[in-house]
Formats: structure tokens, C-alpha cells, sequence
């Protein structure tokens, strides 16, 4: 199994596993009403982008996949996270027990492909390891960017639910 994530190159990212370093960068992304605005609607204190970070790289030794840090490739800046996680929702019996997908973005590099570039690589990876498998994730039905980027990876609806913040398109990519 592995404990840690590799490193994935693309044309334009690189992607890592997180460290106790990411933290700054991750708290102040996660505290930052732009990115949550569609994701629960509430900035991360930090003692939860803190959790956050910890359940990230948790992941890994436990379940052999998880998040990456994003970082742009030529400087290194870390700008989103992207990964598969089993968050045991206990949303939906079609979407619980399947490794959910995830991405964001930091606002001032959004709109660039980088969600879409990221995840997709990650799906790659996860095909490479474990073969062609189902995966799900969930979007606030009114985030128009993030259900493009997921209909661009081959998700398509399946279901909606209602979320303390509001509808939820369910996802999948068979």
C-alpha cells in the first residue's frame, strides 16, 4: 500500500502530497469566502484547516490514495488541493463507500484548466494503481464552474440532495 503520494508532473502542475508546511497556505485558502462560497459556505477556522491538513495526508498510509497539494509547476506556489478521500458522508447508499473526488482552486488562479488538468491526472493515477473503478463527488448545484470542470472528467449527475447550505448535485464517473 502506499503510505505517501507520489509526485505527478502535468504540462502546467505539479502535484505532491501535503506537509505540516502547506499549512499557512492552506488555512489562509480555506479562510477565504470566495473558495467556501460553494463549499458549506463558511470559512475554515483555522484549527480546522489544521484538521483539514491532517486528514489529508492521513489518507494516504490508510486508504493508499488521498489529496495532493497543487502546486504551478514552474513556481512551485502551491495554489489548491485535489485528491480522492472516503469522508463517510452517509449521504446517499449510491454514494457512500466510493472514493469521492475533490478539487479547488485559489481564486486568483482559477478559470485556468488547473482543476480540471489536476483532477484529471489524479483519476489517471488512480487507473494506473487500482484499475478502472467508479468514483463519485458532490457539487453545490448552483456552482456552474465546478459542474463543468466535473462533466469535462466524464461525471454525470445521478442524484440531488439537500445539504444545510443548500442543493447538491451527486456525481459519478463510471
Amino acid at each position: 500500500m502506499i503510505t505517501i503520494a507520489p509526485v505527478l508532473l502535468t504540462p502546467n502542475l505539479m502535484l505532491r502530497g501535503h506537509t505540516v508546511e502547506d499549512y499557512d497556505r492552506l488555512a489562509a485558502m480555506w479562510a477565504d469566502p470566495l473558495v467556501v462560497k460553494h463549499i458549506g459556505a463558511r470559512a475554515s477556522t483555522a484549527q480546522e484547516a489544521w484538521f483539514r491538513l491532517l486528514r489529508y495526508m492521513g489518507h494516504w498510509p490508510a486508504l493508499g490514495y488521498g489529496y495532493w497539494a497543487v502546486c504551478e509547476r514552474e513556481s512551485g506556489l502551491y495554489i489548491g488541493d485535489v485528491g480522492l478521500a472516503d469522508h463517510k458522508r452517509g449521504l446517499h447508499p449510491e454514494f457512500d463507500a466510493t472514493p469521492e473526488a475533490g478539487w479547488v482552486i485559489t481564486p486568483p488562479m482559477a478559470g485556468r484548466g488547473f482543476a480540471t488538468e489536476a483532477t484529471q491526472a489524479i483519476l489517471d493515477w488512480y487507473e494506473a494503481s487500482y484499475g478502472r473503478a467508479r468514483t463519485v463527488c458532490m457539487i453545490e448545484s448552483v456552482h456552474t464552474a465546478s459542474i463543468r470542470v466535473a462533466n469535462k472528467l466524464g461525471y454525470e449527475r445521478f442524484a440531488e440532495i439537500t445539504m444545510p447550505a443548500g442543493p447538491v448535485s451527486l456525481f459519478q464517473r463510471l
